[in-house]
């Protein structure tokens, strides 16, 4: 699995970097993205739930 944070839909509210630490991190635009090109398959139920939260679906599969 493979996800990607539009930066045009970002609103940098955290929640997905609350939920999946390991996943997603600020950039150096105070927005969020992923800072792993693979999603490991342990972490892909918390990156689903990071989707469903986001209030913007700013996350997409890709």
């Amino acid at each position: 699995m493979k996800v990607k944070v539009d930066q045009d839909l970002c609103i940098a509210c955290g929640v997905c970097i609350d939920l999946c630490p390991e996943v997603f991190d600020w950039n150096g635009q105070g927005l969020s993205h992923a800072k792993v090109e693979e999603v490991p398959a342990e972490l892909e139920s918390c990156v689903k739930e990071a989707m469903e939260s986001c209030p913007v679906n700013a996350i997409k599969e890709i």
